[in-house]
């Protein structure tokens, strides 16, 4: 199966100034576990995640104060739609992180994630007669 087949179309961006409590709520009210970060002065496409924002309030930061850029993940591995489940696998486990972003012709189509790939990978559930 190929990434395009796995991953979520229901991509958020936010901007480098948001807060980290506004996008934790954006992310629990899409139900999304990251979110692109658009920000054109460092360097462009970036990823913000449900574990970026955990440690930010582990370490006792604001997450009122503090702000999306401060802890976007800028060095980010892409993958494309025609990447192979296989392929997106390996780059997670290599880099050692759960999102990928989707790039089809330099802009964002999605994010596939370790969950959607689980999904596709698994069997389908059979309901068991009690």
């Amino acid at each position: 199966m190929l990434v395009r087949g796995a991953m979520s179309t229901v991509v958020l961006t936010i901007g480098p100034a948001h807060t980290l409590r506004q996008a934790a709520a954006l992310m629990s009210a899409r139900k999304v576990g990251a979110a692109i970060v658009l920000d054109p002065d460092a360097g462009g496409i970036g990823i913000l995640t449900e574990r970026d924002i955990l440690n930010s309030v582990g370490r006792g930061q604001d997450p009122d104060t503090e702000r999306a850029h401060a802890h976007t993940t800028n060095d980010v591995v892409f993958a494309a739609p025609t990447w192979t489940l296989e392929e997106a696998a390996g780059a997670m486990a290599h880099g050692g992180f759960r999102h990928l972003i989707v790039l089809d012709r330099d802009e964002p189509a999605g994010v596939v994630s370790v969950r959607d790939i689980i999904r596709c990978w698994a069997p389908a559930r059979q309901r068991v007669p009690a």
